[in-house]
Parts: structure tokens; C-alpha cells; sequence
């Protein structure tokens, strides 16, 4: 029996590298705006997961995020560089996954250019608080699950696959190399 991505009348799988991955990643990142962020990826132990938010992405496939130093994600860190980071942009698209190398910093031009007032709420002496750090995540690889077309035209091509009995599915997937 075929798989369902064989099923497929038109093509369903891309993988990007370069530039056009780091575009991919960006523009799937910004649309979530928020990731789980995974640490203990190499440690043996279970992996923790929590939410946060993407300060800045660019189309190099590099993030960053604000921090306590005295968090558990930053003592994770310390020990275990590798991160992953779980994306969902939409109910049915946008879904991005990427594992990266974390690298803690104090920069104190990069925490001015990441800064929003509402982080006072985490860092509640302000922008100069001396517990911010800069994580940056340095993408090695990722994978992607998107629709070509957008929601609308892919939400169309179910009802008509449902109604044919073919499969028009309008996903698109593929690995992601920066």
C-alpha cells in the first residue's frame, strides 16, 4: 500500500538549505511568535520543555531570546549547548522544529535591541537589570510542515479530497540545513 504522501498528484516534499532555508525558518518563527524551547537534549535525562518568546529571528536561522541567569534554562545550558525549538504558527500549518547551539551572553546593545517594557514583569529592575542574559540559538538543521498556498486554498483541497476520495492535500514538508 502506497504511503499518503505517494498518493500525492503534485509534489509535497522540499528540502531548503542556505538562504532559503534561514527564509523559511523566519518567516514560520514570526508567525508563532513563541516556541517551546527544549534543553537536556543530550544528557540522558528527561528532556524539559517550556514556552518562550522569540525576541528576534533572522534569515540565517539565528534566535534570540531574553533570560534570567539564574533560570534553569540557562543552568540547562551550561551543561548541554543543544537545544531544540517547536514551533506551531496555525492549527493546521506553520510548524517548524529546530535543533541549534545555544550560546549565552550579557550584551548590553543586544538586551537595549531585544528589550520590551512588558519584560518588567520577569526583569523588574528594567532594561538594566543585572539577571537579563541574551540566549542565541545558532540553527544546525530543522524540519518543517507547511501548505502551499495558504489555509483558505488548503482547507478546499480537503473538502475535494474528501469528496473524491484523492488525496489533494496541499502540505508541504522538507528538512531545513542553514
Amino acid at each position: 500500500m502506497d504511503s499518503i504522501n505517494q498518493q500525492q498528484p503534485e509534489k509535497n516534499h522540499e528540502d531548503l538549505q542556505g538562504q532559503s532555508a534561514g527564509q523559511k525558518i523566519k518567516a514560520l518563527a514570526e508567525k508563532a511568535d513563541t516556541c517551546f524551547f527544549c534543553t537536556r537534549i543530550t544528557t540522558g535525562l528527561p528532556l524539559k520543555v517550556r514556552p518562550m518568546a522569540v525576541r528576534e529571528v533572522d534569515e540565517q536561522g539565528n534566535f534570540w531570546f531574553l533570560s534570567a541567569a539564574d533560570s534553569h534554562k540557562n543552568a540547562d545550558i551550561a551543561t548541554d549547548r543543544l537545544v531544540h525549538l517547536l514551533f506551531q504558527g496555525s492549527t493546521h500549518s506553520d510548524f517548524l522544529s529546530v535543533a541549534g547551539i545555544a550560546t549565552i551572553s550579557k550584551d548590553p546593545e543586544k538586551i537595549k535591541a531585544l528589550w520590551n517594557p512588558i519584560l518588567k514583569t520577569w526583569f523588574t529592575e528594567g532594561i538594566d537589570d543585572p539577571r537579563i542574559t541574551v540566549i542565541q540559538v545558532a540553527t544546525k538543521e530543522g524540519y518543517y510542515w507547511d501548505n502551499k498556498h495558504g489555509n483558505a486554498i488548503a482547507f478546499v483541497k480537503t473538502l475535494a479530497g474528501a469528496a473524491t476520495g484523492i488525496t489533494l492535500d496541499d502540505s508541504i514538508e522538507g528538512k531545513l540545513r542553514v
